[in-house]
């Protein structure tokens, strides 16, 4: 996750499951600056607009640790639903959305108070969340049951209702809107033994699923370019068995995360920080479980340089 503030350079944050604690990666010099401990298996990530705050969700303390950016100190923590997974900020800092896969709902949680101020019933399994530009829609895959396909649950910000819900494929994880607010790109992972193998592309208006594009052996995470546009490769989408990225043979991409676009044009992965571009230096940073480091990948050339986490 890239944030932006005005006295540092951009830092990324990288939830450690295994070890309870976030990684601060200072992008410019791509080393670890700082470790921050917070609550137990911590899985999900953003950042506030403002580059001040970083939310986390713990899946197994069933809470959200903020942490003040400019200290890397957590602050407060927030108790939200059971096995938090998903997490986004809306664009003007007020509300952060949470998804409780234990208990099939989304914590809202008020950033002036950093109390729950409502909680909103979705679909079964929820996985991620992400946000439009505006801040007036929030997206929540939900994975279902094991052989029925996954649906998105839109939720209305102003009211914290669910006004539709979208069919898509098996198992959807990442998700992501592009910022014209036109389209959402979902990722449906599939399972164990039925991986899935294709993108959903919703219409925003219609909230209709308007193309399924195939990509490779489930797909977990969606990353867009500041602009919203892709290449013939389909660089956005990263999958678990085919890595549409340059990545050394070693290593293996955390399961289920995906990324949306925030509004400082950076990339905000929201749980996971499997994968999410920086806008400044245009490279894409991917994290790897097995080997407990991060790929950074160039662009440009798709070069990567390996980022160690902590020693093993």
């Amino acid at each position: 996750m890239v944030v932006s503030i005005a006295s540092a350079a951009p830092f990324a944050y990288i939830t450690n499951m295994g070890n309870n604690n976030v990684s601060v990666i200072d992008t410019a010099t791509n080393n670890v600056t700082a470790t921050i401990n917070v609550g137990t298996a911590p899985i999900g990530v953003a950042v506030n607009p403002a580059g001040t705050e970083v939310y986390v969700t713990n899946q197994g303390s069933n809470n959200v640790s903020v942490i003040d950016t400019i200290t890397n100190n957590v602050t407060t923590t927030v108790n939200v639903g059971a096995n938090p997974i998903g997490v986004a900020v809306i664009p003007d800092g007020s509300k952060v959305y949470v998804v409780n896969q234990g208990n099939n709902n989304v914590s809202v949680i008020d950033t002036n108070t950093n109390n729950v101020a409502a909680t909103v019933n979705v679909g079964t399994k929820p996985y991620g969340v992400a946000v439009n530009p505006t801040g007036t829609k929030a997206y929540v895959t939900n994975l279902n049951t094991y052989f029925k396909d996954g649906t998105v649950s839109v939720i209305d910000t102003a009211t914290n209702n669910v006004t539709a819900t979208i069919n898509v494929g098996r198992d959807p994880n990442g998700i992501a809107v592009i910022p014209d607010r036109s389209k959402i790109y979902v990722a449906n992972n599939g399972h164990e033994y039925f991986p899935g193998k294709t993108v959903s592309e919703i219409d925003i208006a219609t909230n209709n699923v308007t193309a399924t594009i195939n990509v490779g052996t489930a797909p977990i995470g969606v990353a867009l370019t500041p602009s919203g546009s892709h290449n013939s490769n389909n660089e956005g989408f990263q999958n678990n068995t085919t890595q549409n990225f340059t990545i050394t043979e070693n290593t293996q991409p955390i399961y289920n995360s995906n990324s949306n676009i925030n509004s400082t044009g950076g990339v905000q992965p929201l749980y996971n920080s499997n994968s999410s571009i920086n806008s400044i230096t245009d490279a894409a940073y991917v994290s790897n479980s097995s080997s407990n480091n991060i790929s950074r990948l160039n662009k440009a050339n798709n070069s990567d340089k390996t980022i160690r986490l902590w020693e093993t």
